[in-house]
């Protein structure tokens, strides 16, 4: 048994980020010394974008190549990728963050190191330890290993859809509520605190909103800005051992809107906004959350998220049934009044 004195941290050991990086996906492999049979885990259309390339790129270097496709991040999947997996070295994940869950979730079942490749900068488990997985018709966050290195070619996801990178921005934002809930639930529940960890979390989400103005589509100085970000985000979690630098009441607000809305927004879309609202509550200052998200061009409403006003107040009423266990600004739930107020006060809802 590990000493309470004592602490296990996994990091990413390689982080390779810029134009064209991808090209070299196999130098990176051979310096881990990873084996020589890896598996490309990807989806149907970035297995168009990256997918192939990537498997071109092993297989001129020596590796041999396979290819898995991933269609939702559930166990069913995982299970084919394992299966598909036998006598693999390694995993790629190559893709949005569906991919790169149920390959970080596959190779910690096999025991086997896997390299994270993201096609687009969407939300931080492209560099953490923990995969969002559905189960039993909710979607839950759960351990995994982090990966070994990260290849983040910046043309690539300069060019995948704006949406995805604003996302990004929003789930980076949404640190500061998280290491506010952080803080109360140490200072209430006694729970462990790391300074380290928040003032890395903190950090990430203010470069984001210094560099608001400067977020555009297409550039890939902002996708650059936004990956180093999100992978300083993971770290941060993997130094605290947990999500909590990363997640805090915001995200209990998505995860409800998940089960709510008939079709939810991106997860980080809907942790911005959540953030303005858990900000408000926190009695700091939410404007500026939501004028910085409104500069990137993230949604700061339920109309721009394309859900009904009534399932953002639904799910500020339930957002405390998430993760029960965790304790944050949201204590023991809001009544349905206060959760219009908050909307409305803050101009999610009309």
């Amino acid at each position: 048994m590990t000493p309470k004195s004592q602490k296990w941290m996994q990091l990413p050991r390689s982080i390779a980020i810029g134009h064209g990086i991808i090209a070299d996906t196999g130098r990176m492999c051979t310096e881990l010394k990873l084996g020589r049979r890896a598996l490309i885990v990807t989806g149907r259309k970035t297995r168009e974008i990256a997918g192939e390339s990537v498997s071109e790129i092993l297989a001129s270097d020596g590796f041999a190549t396979d290819i898995a496709i991933v269609t939702n991040a559930d166990q069913e999947n995982i299970d084919s990728v394992i299966e598909t997996a036998e006598n693999t070295s390694f995993l790629v994940g190559v893709g949005g963050g569906t991919v790169i869950d149920v390959a970080k979730l596959a190779s910690t079942m096999l025991d086997i190191p896997f390299l994270s490749v993201p096609t687009a900068a969407a939300h931080d488990g492209i560099a953490s330890m923990r995969a969002s997985i559905a189960r039993d018709g909710d979607t839950v966050s759960v351990p995994a290993q982090a990966p070994l290195g990260i290849i983040a070619d910046t043309e690539i996801i300069a060019h995948a859809p704006y949406r995805f990178l604003a996302a990004g921005c929003g789930d980076l934002i949404s640190n500061y509520t998280a290491i506010l809930d952080w803080q109360l639930a140490h200072r209430l529940r006694n729970t462990p605190y790391s300074e380290y960890a928040a003032t890395l979390s903190r950090m990430t989400a203010q470069i984001v909103m210094d560099r608001a103005e400067t977020i555009k589509p297409e550039l890939e100085e902002s996708a650059r800005l936004v990956i180093k970000a999100l992978v300083s985000s993971g770290v941060a979690m993997s130094i605290a051992g947990s999500s909590m630098p990363a997640s805090g009441s915001e995200h209990k607000f998505s995860h409800a809107l998940d089960r709510i809305a008939p079709k939810p927004a991106l997860h980080g879309e809907q942790c911005g906004v959540g953030t303005i609202m858990m900000m408000y509550l926190h009695g700091g200052d939410w404007q500026q959350i939501r004028d910085a998200l409104h500069r990137i061009g993230a949604p700061t409403t339920a109309a721009k998220l394309g859900v009904l006003d009534r399932c953002v107040i639904d799910a500020l009423v339930h957002a405390h049934e998430v993760r029960p266990e965790r304790y944050t600004i949201l204590g023991a739930g809001l009544n349905r009044e206060a959760a219009e107020n908050v909307a409305r006060i803050t101009g999610v809802v009309d």
